[in-house]
């Protein structure tokens, strides 16, 4: 087959050959997010504070799509290296439909409760104003969402990240295009503000689709999408739950952890949910550059453990480790070095910009220890171990930094908030170290089921 150079390829070349495609469609992800940030930020300050109150909603989509192509990609790349091509096939085939599922619902709930959610939030009635006609629009687009991340996690887990780099950029390109375009209108295209940014998102997004479906269609691959009676079996369902319910939960959190510190930050201003928000979309370039990693390594770990080739799952680990650690080192670097302009690509307001730079440099004294757990959750997740995954992504994004984060407030006051950031992935990487060390060198890889 012709994924066996997954257990014969040397680990470091075969991480980055297989991360690298992820990386830079990451990174031009992250472009994407500060851009189209960047031109909503020149509609109003109003309009951006809306885009940071819509962020949760919009991340829960994406959340339940990734988590559980990541649940599916595992399922899938098992039987991939036990040499079993048709459980595989059945495996992908399942997730694409039960994709087209989540998405139905995740449209009818999330558009039934956006106004409510803003409402928590903010009286402002720009602000509800702008959220209320954003979120009604992209999230109209959660079934084009769904399923085209469903074919990314089809491609990745066959080592196909090229197709998976170019199908991302294709659609963050069309974004930003459209984005200028649509927001302040040219030529015969009106003006559409806020309205215009939501429609350019969810055009973006279905282009990713078109692209995964028009490859597919060209070029045989391993796994097909094919309806059959024996993939509609309960082992198979419970397969893809198992780890696509906690890797959903995992990318989940951060939008459950946002709300709950847009809760917190509220009441000291309307500027400190602001710069929240702000500092969501500039670490996407450092963490969606170690999710790249992540994705890489995945399928690597999935193929491997199925393979029996346990010791290649450890030296994937220890690789990826140093590769994230990288990452967030310059990361670090830059933040602390640039946070004025960083800030300032969002705002010319001098309280926004005070808080904004210390805020961004506080909170990046966690990066590069947060490595550890941020490498270790793919890990999990491809060894087929998303409730041990959950287990760290929860330390990191609810049960320690938000109660931290409250107390720490009642103290500091705002700042108190961005430290709970570092001293919680501190607290995190330090489990998620022993962890490894007990349950998945001493326990998993030494006693493989």
């Amino acid at each position: 087959m012709e994924q066996t150079f997954m257990k014969e390829r040397r680990i470091l070349p075969l991480v980055i050959s297989m991360s690298l495609p992820m990386v830079v469609s990451m990174l031009v992800t992250a472009l994407y997010n500060i851009v189209d940030s960047y031109f909503i930020a020149k509609i109003s300050e109003e309009a951006m504070t809306a885009l940071s109150l819509v962020y949760p909603i919009q991340n829960l989509v994406n959340a339940v799509a990734v988590g559980f192509g990541v649940g599916r990609n595992t399922a899938a790349a098992y039987p991939l290296g036990a040499g079993a091509p048709e459980r595989a096939s059945d495996a992908a085939s399942l997730g694409v439909c039960l994709s087209v599922v989540h998405g139905l619902a995740l449209t009818g709930l999330c558009e039934a409760l956006a106004p409510w959610f803003l409402g928590l939030f903010t009286a402002d009635a720009a602000v509800l104003g702008y959220g209320t006609e954003y979120a009604a629009i992209v999230i109209a687009f959660s079934v084009p969402i769904t399923v085209g991340i469903a074919f990314e996690k089809l491609f990745q887990a066959e080592g196909k990240m090229v197709v998976a780099m170019a199908s991302m950029i294709s659609g963050c390109v069309v974004n930003v295009i459209l984005d200028p375009v649509l927001i302040f209108g040219l030529g015969p295209i009106p003006a559409m503000g806020i309205r215009g940014a939501a429609w350019a998102t969810g055009i973006g997004q279905v282009v990713p689709l078109v692209v995964y479906v028009a490859v597919y269609l060209a070029k045989p691959a391993p796994l097909r999408v094919r309806f059959r009676r024996e993939m509609w079996n309960g082992p198979l369902y419970r397969r893809l739950y198992a780890v696509g319910i906690p890797a959903g939960l995992n990318m989940a959190l951060p939008s459950l952890l946002i709300t709950a510190l847009n809760g917190i930050l509220a009441g000291f201003s309307a500027a400190c949910v602001l710069v929240l928000g702000i500092y969501y979309k500039l670490q996407t370039f450092i963490y969606l550059t170690a999710n790249g990693i992540v994705q890489g390594i995945r399928p690597i770990v999935g193929y491997n453990y199925g393979a029996g080739e346990y010791g290649r799952v450890h030296q994937t680990y220890c690789t990826a480790l140093a590769l994230t650690a990288a990452v967030m080192a310059v990361g670090t670097v830059i933040c602390m070095g640039a946070a004025g302009p960083l800030i300032g690509l969002f705002t010319q307001s001098p309280e926004t910009l005070a808080l904004g730079k210390t805020a961004l440099r506080i909170i990046s004294l966690g990066f590069v220890v947060s490595s550890l757990s941020v490498s270790l959750t793919g890990v999990l997740e491809g060894l087929g171990r998303g409730s041990l995954s959950l287990g760290i992504s929860l330390m990191r994004y609810l049960v320690v930094i938000v109660p931290l984060a409250w107390v720490l407030s009642r103290v500091f006051g705002a700042a108190g908030v961005w430290h709970a950031f570092w001293i919680s992935e501190a607290i995190t990487a330090a489990a998620a170290w022993l962890l490894y060390r007990k349950k998945v060198k001493g326990g998993i890889l030494a006693q493989p089921l």
